[in-house]
């Protein structure tokens, strides 16, 4: 999808160069807070507006430095500076690269993949299938981080083009899809996200969270807590700061079973003693004594990249393989070392393993 957007004053045509304001990391995605898609008139995505989240999640621990400094610069990703990941100064260097783009009202254009569970799979889609998508733009608020009294920036979309590839079939090879469809239907194995997010009030010292997935079971979980103003959309704080908020126990419970069987218990002080929760965000995104990283340093890991992830699968092997389904109860538990200094948000990233099925009326059925 290629993108066009400028950043502009209410009262203003163009802003000063010298202005406090930027855009928020992986900005071509940021724009947008919900996406849905729909196959001749089903809708095939969860209505939910966390996709802003779900892109930086899956960017963030989906590739190493060597492509989040080159292609993913098309969507405009520049990583924050650890430890001033709410500062719209000099200190925060991504927060600088992004600025540079936007300053003095000049046009931005961006491009990249949009993150839904349709684009991320490799079969091409049947002939006759009508495919929709919407796009809600995010709050100025949230998408744009600017320093001073009352800012007043806005952000405007002046294009947006989708770019589709067609495949044109032998008549042969389409005829063979014709007679196939006569005895099934085309199966399309998708790796479906369902991100969920639950509040924990200002001055909580322990949290259980119940029923966060009910029914089937994801095969993989992640969390991470964002200050309540910031995912609602503030000019003054970064909506994705994973801060720890001196979290000391952090485990999931699978049908009353502790996943995983020793709970997650870091230390967030001055000895930084968290490096098993560290390790387990490789450990749970398949990458772990793998040669390659997601770009994120063990000092970063507790300077506002705080994510943990869990794989719950039975063979924890991250394989290309799908698992047998598992339906039951998801809940989460979690404790603070000093009560909470103002409420957060948890955004749970949950991946599960599902199959869209369109048959030869081309009507579409999903199991979820």
């Amino acid at each position: 999808m290629f993108v066009r957007a400028v950043c502009s004053r209410e009262t203003e045509v163009v802003f000063p160069a010298a202005a406090p304001v930027g855009p928020v990391n992986n900005w071509m995605h940021s724009l947008f807070s919900q996406v849905d898609v729909s196959l001749n008139g089903t809708l095939v995505t969860p209505s939910t507006n966390t996709y802003a989240y779900r892109a930086y999640i899956e960017t963030l621990l989906s590739h190493g430095a060597e492509a989040k400094n080159s292609q993913l610069t098309s969507a405009l990703w520049y990583k924050d500076t650890a430890g001033h990941m709410d500062a719209t100064d000099n200190e925060n260097k991504g927060l600088l690269k992004r600025k540079d783009y936007t300053t003095g009202s000049r046009i931005v254009d961006m491009m990249g993949r949009l993150h839904v569970d349709l684009f991320f799979q490799d079969r091409y889609l049947l002939n006759g299938v009508d495919v929709k998508i919407r796009l809600v733009q995010s709050k100025n608020a949230f998408a744009l981080m600017a320093g001073g009294d009352n800012p007043d920036y806005k952000i405007s979309i002046d294009e947006a083009v989708l770019f589709a590839r067609k495949a044109k079939l032998n008549p042969a090879v389409q005829m063979g899809h014709v007679k196939a469809l006569e005895k099934g239907t085309a199966k399309y194995p998708l790796r479906r996200v369902h991100c969920k997010v639950f509040s924990i009030p200002r001055g909580a010292m322990s949290h259980t969270h119940e029923h966060v997935y009910l029914g089937v079971l994801p095969k993989r979980v992640v969390l991470c807590c964002v200050d309540n103003d910031a995912y609602n959309g503030t000019f003054a704080k970064n909506p994705f700061h994973a801060k720890h908020n001196k979290l000391n126990f952090l485990a999931l419970y699978v049908d009353g079973q502790q996943v995983p069987a020793k709970p997650l218990q870091p230390k967030f002080d001055a000895d930084g003693t968290y490096v098993r929760s560290y390790l387990n965000l490789f450990a749970g995104t398949g990458k772990m004594f793998q040669d390659e990283g997601n770009d994120i340093t063990r000092q970063d890991f507790a300077e506002g990249y705080t994510l943990f992830a869990f794989d719950i699968t039975p063979d924890c092997c991250d394989g290309p393989h799908f698992n047998l389904v598992h339906k039951g109860n998801l809940r989460v538990e979690m404790h603070f070392d000093e009560p909470l200094e103002q409420t957060v948000n948890v955004v749970v990233y949950g991946e599960f393993e599902s199959v869209l099925e369109i048959d030869r009326n081309r009507n579409v059925v999903y199991d979820y």
